[in-house]
């Protein structure tokens, strides 16, 4: 018997017994594949878990930094169709970027107008309808079947307006601990024009510059995966303020037509509503309903509620799927998870990038997974991760 085949001393010991080798080869084989498979997911999720937990702290404490970059980076979605047709017709960039400046100006103070000059012509007419309204109330608290006395209904309008006060006092205290909220209000404002200004002029060259950062060898998959990401931040930039427009001409002329007071600046409430798809618009069609019953009666509510659910199925069913690709089409079960996540997280800032930030991170993971990045074709299709390895089969001899 040969060396190698002779065995050794230590594998004969205690009758036999495996070795330290083996037993780890038993133990191996003796966890099932599954659960093997889940351990292996799980290590890397609560990995994953991690790097996004530090990640969301850091933007935390950076917040007033982070959040006019991503108000640059949406607006600069928005305005970029714009500036590079003027382009394309030999506009010079830096007349471009003025033009399309000044005229996102002149529509935000256009409307701005449009809002205060109806409340302005209507307000008298608003405030006697809304004290005819609570005559109404009080009235039906005490001929209705709750047959509320005037004294308690007196007392709960004073606990309603003790509440509020209490509220207000709350949010003043909050404000003056904070002391430069206005400052950072203003120098937010200043750094996101900055920035939006930089990225009309040379977002390009500054991607170029950024993507330094990344290896050689992943400089392909990291620029086809930003410039896929990029192009579904402009389409979802581009659709929702399509969306919002009619949102906003479908609801405000509805409640027009049917005689709802401040049909104006419902619409603008609505289209800036609809910047958060889904919960926004909503909201919004909430207050317009809302309205109708207040100052126009059940009837007319019936009928603005009938406009809102008609605009928000024209939306959901008709331009969403047709103006979203398939490459940026979120299912709106994730886009109400994520709209309440960033709400959670942020607040208003949160419920607003929440989408858009999905929707980017969806394509940048749809072109790394697929490799679409290697032949330069669009990614298609939502995110689908890679199917379970199975455990190959020994061949019986």
């Amino acid at each position: 018997m040969t060396d190698e085949k002779r065995p050794r001393k230590r594998d004969l010991l205690w009758g036999g017994m495996p070795t330290d080798r083996t037993v780890s080869t038993d133990t191996g084989r003796a966890v099932p594949f599954g659960l093997r498979v889940t351990a292996a997911y799980a290590w890397r999720l609560l990995l994953i878990a991690a790097a996004a937990g530090v990640i969301i702290w850091v933007v935390i404490q950076l917040k007033l930094l982070v959040i006019p970059l991503l108000i640059a980076i949406l607006i600069s979605a928005l305005l970029s169709p714009a500036v590079g047709w003027m382009l394309r017709h030999r506009v010079p960039r830096w007349l471009a970027i003025v033009i399309a400046m000044i005229g996102t100006l002149a529509i935000v103070a256009g409307l701005l107008w449009l809002v205060i000059w109806q409340v302005t012509l209507q307000w008298a007419q608003v405030r006697d309808s809304t004290a005819a309204s609570v005559d109404r109330l009080r009235q039906y608290l005490i001929d209705g079947p709750l047959h509320l006395s005037p004294a308690e209904i007196q007392a709960y309008i004073d606990q309603a307006f003790a509440f509020l006060q209490q509220q207000v006092d709350l949010l003043w205290s909050g404000a003056l601990a904070i002391g430069t909220t206005a400052g950072h209000v203003v120098t937010g404002a200043v750094l996101a024009l900055f920035i939006l200004i930089c990225l009309l002029a040379d977002g390009a060259g500054i991607w170029r510059w950024a993507l330094k950062i990344f290896p050689r060898g992943a400089r392909p998959a990291a620029a086809a995966a930003a410039s896929n990401g990029w192009n579904t931040v402009v389409n979802y930039a581009r659709t929702q303020l399509l969306v919002a427009t009619i949102d906003a001409v479908g609801i405000g002329l509805g409640a027009f037509l049917l005689g709802v007071p401040l049909a104006i600046p419902v619409a603008v409430l609505v289209f800036l509503g609809a910047f958060v798809p889904i919960v926004g618009a909503v909201v919004t069609g909430t207050v317009a309903v809302f309205l109708a019953l207040v100052y126009n009666g059940p009837w007319i509510a019936f009928w603005m509620l009938v406009v809102v659910l008609g605009v928000q199925q024209i939306e959901g069913h008709i331009l969403q799927p047709i103006l979203m690709g398939s490459a940026v089409k979120v299912h709106p079960l994730a886009v109400v998870l994520v709209v309440a996540g960033g709400t959670m997280i942020a607040g208003i800032p949160g419920a607003l990038f929440a989408v858009p930030l999905a929707a980017f991170v969806n394509v940048v993971a749809v072109t790394l997974s697929s490799g679409s990045w290697r032949t330069g074709d669009d990614p298609h299709g939502d995110l689908i991760w890679s199917t379970v390895p199975r455990e190959r089969r020994r061949r019986i001899q």
